[in-house]
């Protein structure tokens, strides 16, 4: 089982701190009820790195974007650990699909 972060959807808009490898970063999600789309936004020290990146199962967080030393070494995938989703919704997120930790690295 992959370690998880735990998003508190029914509190959405919000943020929250979190250690991310061994640096600290801040997530805020936002939810898009016409699209059924769940987004992040990444801050590091108050600098906003990425902004409303979308939550896509299966695709690591900030794949497009990630710059060594500034983006979390690890990463992040919302991932169905039995694979029966396809996709991140409002129904499954937090029950089947999550945020999990993948042992593999960036870099």
């Amino acid at each position: 089982m992959r370690d998880r972060i735990i998003v508190k959807k029914d509190q959405i808009p919000y943020g929250f701190h979190i250690a991310l490898g061994k640096e600290k970063f801040n997530l805020r999600f936002l939810y898009n009820q016409t699209a059924d789309l769940f987004t992040v936004s990444l801050y590091r020290d108050g600098t906003l790195l990425c902004a409303d990146e979308p939550l896509i199962y299966g695709v690591p967080l900030f794949r497009d974007v990630y710059v060594s030393g500034k983006f979390p070494m690890i990463k992040v995938v919302p991932w169905d650990e039995s694979e029966n989703e396809e996709e991140v919704t409002w129904e499954n997120f937090g029950s089947t699909v999550f945020l999990t930790i993948e042992n593999r690295r960036y870099g």
